[in-house]
């Protein structure tokens, strides 16, 4: 049996037959580095990890899209991949949907999206009109608002097996006041659900970094593991002892 060092060095190479890739995507106006540390953990848990760069203010979503996604799955690295992930960040998200609201791959593992505008943002709705807004953000921004017209709102339920996590804090009190009810500075908890997913998650985190907090880590190798964030275990050995004869285990 090979070392699992050595074994490791194979599966990022994507050279074990049957290893399990996953696909990372930054979000708008981020690169690929925003996603380093998700990649390393990823990596170290024997995926083949392939960090996605691409200028995302340089298009609208639907082009970026078929651009993006389209060419990951046909990456070379993946091609021995028995399942490919997706792991996304805010509009990373929007951009897996659209693709698999317009195609298939039969490769097609679980998804995990992070702070992702899933019913659009409500700052997009305020500030779009912005010339500085749309030059700074480029024409994918435009189609993020929560008008029932916009590019997610349009996408209807996800048909794959998907996980989300949103923040709960904010480190931009300007955005936050567009924005009701909890919120990351970016997206409110709320729209960040999708209809058809299969769990919510909601994390202390801010939208800017929540890819880089260790609990948020944990959660994404867990769900890409068995579909959920987290295990339920026992309560300790004590716990139990001290239970009333004939109850039944609780799970916590």
């Amino acid at each position: 049996m090979l070392p699992r060092g050595i074994v490791l060095f194979f599966v990022m190479l994507g050279s074990v037959k049957g290893a399990e890739g996953v696909v990372l995507l930054h979000g708008l106006g981020r690169t690929s580095a925003s996603m380093a540390k998700m990649e390393r953990a990823l990596a170290s848990e024997g995926y083949v990890v392939l960090n996605c760069e691409y200028p995302s203010r340089t298009q609208p979503i639907e082009q970026l899209s078929l651009a993006v996604v389209g060419e990951a799955l046909a990456d070379e690295r993946l091609r021995g991949c028995s399942k490919v992930h997706f792991v996304t960040h805010s509009m990373g998200g929007i951009l897996v949907r659209y693709y698999f609201a317009n195609r298939k791959d039969v490769r097609l593992g679980r998804v995990v999206m992070l702070g992702p505008p899933n019913k659009g943002s409500e700052v997009v709705d305020r500030l779009r009109g912005w010339w500085a807004f749309r030059k700074v953000n480029g024409p994918a921004a435009q189609g993020l608002g929560t008008d029932k017209d916009s590019v997610p709102n349009r996408l209807g339920p996800v048909s794959f097996e998907l996980g989300v996590i949103a923040g709960d804090r904010s480190i931009n009190w300007i955005n936050s006041s567009m924005i009701p009810g909890r919120d990351d500075g970016k997206v409110s908890v709320e729209n960040t659900k999708v209809e058809g997913m299969k769990e919510h998650l909601v994390v202390h985190a801010t939208h800017p970094f929540m890819m880089k907090n260790r609990r948020v880590i944990t959660s994404v190798i867990a769900f890409l593991k068995s579909g959920r964030f987290g295990e339920k275990r026992p309560k300790s050995a004590l716990h139990r002892m001290a239970a009333p004869a004939g109850a039944l285990a609780v799970r916590e």
